[in-house]
């Protein structure tokens, strides 16, 4: 089965995508990993990439849907894949729509994380002071004033993919906001697999 998971900084992506690989069998992917994969094995994308980073410059976006391709072309995500994080804009996707299909591989369900932004940073506040209390690191980036950066560019740039994958007929939705346990629930549910049977726990933050 062959996933796109969409959502805000925050949402439960990387959660759920952990929860979807465990129970399909299939891997998770994300842009960072392949792209430094790449960039390890000294592929000719690799070393474009490597040389485009040591620069300091963005990877462009032909050069970030040729590693995700790649990468979804090898054995072990035949049975399908997870991608959390990719695409994060039209042009990524309707270039990875195109490469898909000329490798005749389609997507199978887009899920969108529908939160309240309100709500969501409530959450992230309070994560952040419960993994204080707890004497845990906090992420540099759990805080209002850089979760407002990261949500005005997904607001910008990925948001409308949520229209895009509709006129697709493949987006499906799911409140983000329900327990997490629930969300996963609700996800299984979506994409139509016996999956959502199985018992989940609730380690594990949304």
């Amino acid at each position: 089965m062959r996933i796109i998971l969409l959502g805000p900084p925050g949402a439960g992506k990387g959660t759920q995508a952990g929860r979807l690989v465990e129970r399909l069998a299939v891997p998770h992917l994300s842009t960072g990993d392949m792209l430094r994969a790449a960039v390890q094995a000294g592929t000719d994308i690799g070393k474009k990439a490597a040389d485009i980073m040591a620069r300091g410059e963005l990877v462009p976006d032909q050069l970030i849907v040729a590693v995700v391709v790649g990468r979804v072309s090898q054995a072990d995500a035949q049975r399908g894949f997870v991608l959390d994080g990719f695409p994060r804009t039209i042009a990524q996707a309707q270039a990875f729509d195109q490469h898909l299909r000329g490798i005749s591989i389609e997507l199978d369900h887009v899920i969108e994380l529908k939160v309240d932004e309100a709500v969501l940073l409530d959450r992230i506040m309070t994560r952040a002071s419960e993994a204080r209390l707890r004497g845990e690191a906090v992420r540099a980036d759990d805080n209002k004033e850089a979760l407002k950066i990261r949500l005005d560019t997904y607001n910008q740039q990925t948001a409308p993919l949520i229209e895009f994958y509709r006129s697709l007929k493949l987006l499906r939705s799911i409140d983000g906001l329900q327990p997490v346990d629930t969300v996963t629930k609700r996800l299984f549910e979506a994409i139509g697999s016996s999956a959502s049977q199985v018992h989940v726990s609730a380690a594990g933050s949304a």
